[in-house]
């Protein structure tokens, strides 16, 4: 590291300069980095900020012993724990749309919202094949950080400004109020192995699959279950929030529905991927004689209203790094609060030795992901 600073001191010449370190490393591996980094190769003459890889520990306790090292060196505003998934334009949109339209904020609560899904799936099973994934599955690798993420900025109260600390201040208000997860609300899925290359993966009970209902113990979203569904593997790759509304109060159309009454939800959907979309479900009635009605899509979609290269999830991070908002960045309190929330199931998981579903690659995941949505009232999309 002393090699290091005096081989950018000579590049950077006389004067200020700022340094952003990235550590591609392995968590094993990364106090061995950073702390030497820390004593031998900060500038002395400008800003020094550090990138950090997730996963953000393998427990609670690992992460809070890695969090103390780290700010014995370094101070809170220069660490930055990236996760590419949280540099999505859908991401962005979730405080865009509520808080600078007004027909969506007065509608962002419980009486309203009858529930909240937050869904994350990827075709390829390639990444569970690797060491890294095999060690730490999908719960430590994609719930504690983008999941759990996701949420917090969803039902965040509105923050004083859009300066990183005062959002991030709301995040982990929100992280601290979800309750207690149940394991009988709790799925657990294993993609199955058909080619007999991963064997030493698939003889372990890691998770590829996860799917569980939250709630959040506040007064904005008491009894709202947020339904959470991640997996590799499946049938597509998809990334959306799909927010679904309470049915119309004595809805004198009930009957043009017939008898499946969930037909009449309003639902607003914010998806990433297959392609980039804003979607309102609205009811309506179908042109021509007699009364026939319809659930119909108003959509947004990217590719036809912007005209515009979508910057890759990385390249948003790293600017944001450069210009020091750390709002889609994990402080150390949220990450104490995500671990509080991950870390009972976690353990319930591993002591009752909970075997995952299986399923196969181009599924659509356990079948038992299914009943808990309905245990909950959640209606889930059939292209899912």
């Amino acid at each position: 590291m002393v090699r290091l600073n005096s081989r950018m001191s000579q590049i950077e010449g006389i004067g200020a300069a700022n340094r952003i370190f990235y550590l591609a490393v392995p968590q094993e591996a990364l106090l061995d980095v950073a702390l030497p980094l820390a004593d031998g190769a900060q500038t002395k003459q400008g800003w020094n900020r550090i990138i950090i890889e997730k996963p953000f520990g393998f427990t609670g306790l690992s992460s809070l012993r890695v969090t103390q090292s780290m700010l014995s060196r370094f101070e809170e505003k220069q660490i930055y724990r990236i996760d590419h998934l949280l540099g999505k334009d859908l991401i962005e949109n979730l405080t865009v749309l509520r808080f600078s339209n007004l027909v969506f904020e007065p509608l962002w609560s419980r009486t309203y919202i009858r529930n909240v899904q937050v869904i994350f799936s990827e075709e390829t099973s390639n990444e569970i094949q690797g060491r890294y994934f095999g060690n730490y599955g999908i719960i430590r690798d994609i719930v504690h950080s983008h999941i759990l993420q996701t949420i917090a900025l969803f039902a965040m109260e509105p923050p004083v400004s859009l300066d990183g600390e005062d959002i991030r201040d709301e995040k982990v208000k929100v992280l601290r109020s979800i309750r207690k997860v149940n394991l009988d609300d709790v799925v657990l899925g294993q993609l199955k192995d058909m080619s007999g290359k991963v064997d030493r993966y698939t003889k372990s009970m890691i998770p590829t699959y996860f799917a569980a209902a939250m709630y959040i113990d506040n007064a904005r979203w008491d009894g709202v279950p947020f339904f959470i569904r991640t997996g590799m593997g499946l049938m597509t790759n998809r990334a959306e929030i799909r927010i679904q509304f309470r049915h119309v109060p004595g809805n004198i159309y009930r009957e043009r529905f017939g008898h499946d009454i969930d037909l009449d939800t309003n639902e607003l959907v914010l998806r990433d991927q297959p392609e980039e979309a804003i979607l309102l479900k609205v009811n309506n009635k179908v042109p021509g004689l007699g009364l026939q009605l319809d659930a119909s899509e108003l959509n947004l979609l990217y590719r036809d209203r912007y005209n515009t290269e979508v910057p890759d999830s990385y390249e948003h991070l790293l600017l944001d790094v450069l210009d020091g908002d750390s709002h889609l960045f994990m402080r150390s309190d949220e990450l104490a609060a995500a671990w509080n929330v991950l870390t009972p199931i976690i353990h319930e998981i591993d002591q009752n030795r909970v075997v995952p579903e299986l399923y196969e690659a181009g599924d659509r995941g356990p079948i038992n992901a299914y009943h808990l949505a309905a245990k909950h009232g959640v209606r889930w999309d059939d292209d899912w």
